[in-house]
C-alpha cells in the first residue's frame, strides 16, 4: 500500500521550485494561484533567498503550491491511487487537496490566511523551534516541560521538536535532556503548534467559514492524533485547531503501519518525512520528490505499490 505525504515548514530551500516550473502548464498554474492569493509564488520559489522564504506568510503557501504541483506531475490522484494521504503541519492542507477535501484554490487561500495569521502571532513574542537529536522521548518530553517548552512535533524515530521563547530554547541548548546528542535550531519564524499560536486559530476559523469541504475520497490521516478522518468538516476543523496543537507524526506512522504501508512517496520539497520513515518503518520503500528527475522512479514505485 502506497502512502502519499506532504512536508511541513522548514523543508523549503532557495530556488526549489525552478525545475518544476519548467514542466508543461506548471508556470500558468502557479501564476493563477499567485493571482488568487496575492503572492508571487514563482518569484519566491525561484529567486528569493533563504531569509525571504523563511517568512511564515511566504513559506506556507509556497510549500502547499509545490506539493500540489509535484503530485500533479506524478499523475492524477485516481491513477496514483494511494491507500492513504497525510501531511506534516502545513502539509496537512496539501494532503487535504490529495484527498479531495479542498480544491487547489481553496487550499491556497486557506494556507495564505494561515501563514499571515501565524506570522502575526509569532511577532508578539520572540519564539522559535529546535530539533532534539537522539535521547529517549519520555525523558526529553519531561525535560522540555521543566524548561517551559512544548514538544510541538513528536516525529517518531526518536526525533522531537521543542518550541517556545528564544530564552527557553537557549536554556535548552545549555541544558540538553539526558541522551540528546544535539539541539538544532530550525528555520522557522515562531513557536508553531503551541499556545503562542492561539490568535492564529481564531483567524483561521473565520477563514474556514467560507469553505465547503468534501468528504475525503482517500483515507486521510490526521497528525493531531494519527487517526483516520472520514468527514470533510472534521478535516477542516482539525486543520484549524492543529495550528496551536502538537504534531504527532509518530502516531501517523503507526497508523500507516496498521494500514499495511509498503511504500511512502513524499511530494516536493521531499526528504524530511522519508528520512523519518526509513528509521521508523523498516522495510518500507521510500522516495522523495525533490526535482522532476525523480518522477520516473516515483511512477515505477506507484505501479508496484498502488491499490487495486
Amino acid at each position: 500500500m502506497l502512502v502519499l505525504v506532504a512536508p511541513g515548514q522548514g523543508a523549503q530551500t532557495p530556488g526549489f521550485l525552478t525545475d518544476w516550473l519548467a514542466l508543461p502548464g506548471a508556470a500558468d498554474r502557479v501564476a493563477a494561484w499567485s493571482d488568487a492569493i496575492g503572492l508571487d509564488l514563482a518569484h519566491f520559489g525561484t529567486k528569493a533567498d533563504a531569509d525571504e522564504i523563511r517568512d511564515t506568510s511566504v513559506a506556507q503557501p509556497l510549500l502547499v503550491a509545490a506539493g500540489i504541483l509535484s503530485a500533479a506531475a506524478l499523475g492524477d490522484i485516481s491513477d496514483i491511487a494511494p491507500g492513504a494521504v497525510a501531511g506534516h503541519s502545513v502539509g496537512e492542507i496539501t494532503a487535504a487537496v490529495f484527498a479531495g477535501v479542498l480544491d487547489d484554490t481553496a487550499a491556497l487561500t486557506l494556507v495564505r490566511r494561515r501563514g499571515l495569521a501565524m506570522a502575526e502571532a509569532a511577532a508578539v513574542t520572540e519564539t522559535g523551534m529546535s530539533a532534539l537529536l537522539g535521547g529517549d522521548p519520555e525523558v526529553s518530553v519531561a525535560h522540555l516541560e521543566k524548561l517551559g517548552l512544548t514538544p510541538a512535533n513528536v516525529n517518531g524515530a526518536g526525533q522531537i521538536v521543542a518550541a517556545g521563547t528564544m530564552a527557553q530554547l537557549a536554556a535548552l541548548s545549555e541544558d540538553k535532556p539526558e541522551g540528546v546528542r544535539k539541539v538544532v535550531p530550525l528555520k522557522v519564524a515562531g513557536a508553531f503548534h503551541t499556545h503562542h499560536m492561539a490568535a492564529a486559530v481564531d483567524s483561521l476559523a473565520e477563514a474556514a467559514k467560507a469553505l465547503t469541504p468534501a468528504d475525503p475520497k482517500v483515507t486521510y490521516v490526521s497528525n493531531k492524533d494519527g487517526r483516520t478522518v472520514a468527514a470533510g468538516t472534521e478535516v477542516l476543523d482539525r486543520l484549524v485547531g492543529q495550528v496551536a496543537n502538537p504534531v504527532r507524526w509518530d502516531l501517523c506512522m503507526e497508523t500507516f503501519k496498521e494500514l499495511g504501508v509498503t511504500a511512502v512517496i513524499e511530494v516536493c520539497p521531499g526528504g524530511t518525512l522519508t528520512g523519518l520513515a526509513k528509521r521508523a518503518l523498516p522495510g518500507v520503500r521510500t522516495l522523495a520528490l525533490k526535482t522532476p528527475a525523480d518522477l520516473d522512479a516515483a511512477r515505477e514505485l506507484v505501479a508496484e505499490h498502488t491499490q487495486a
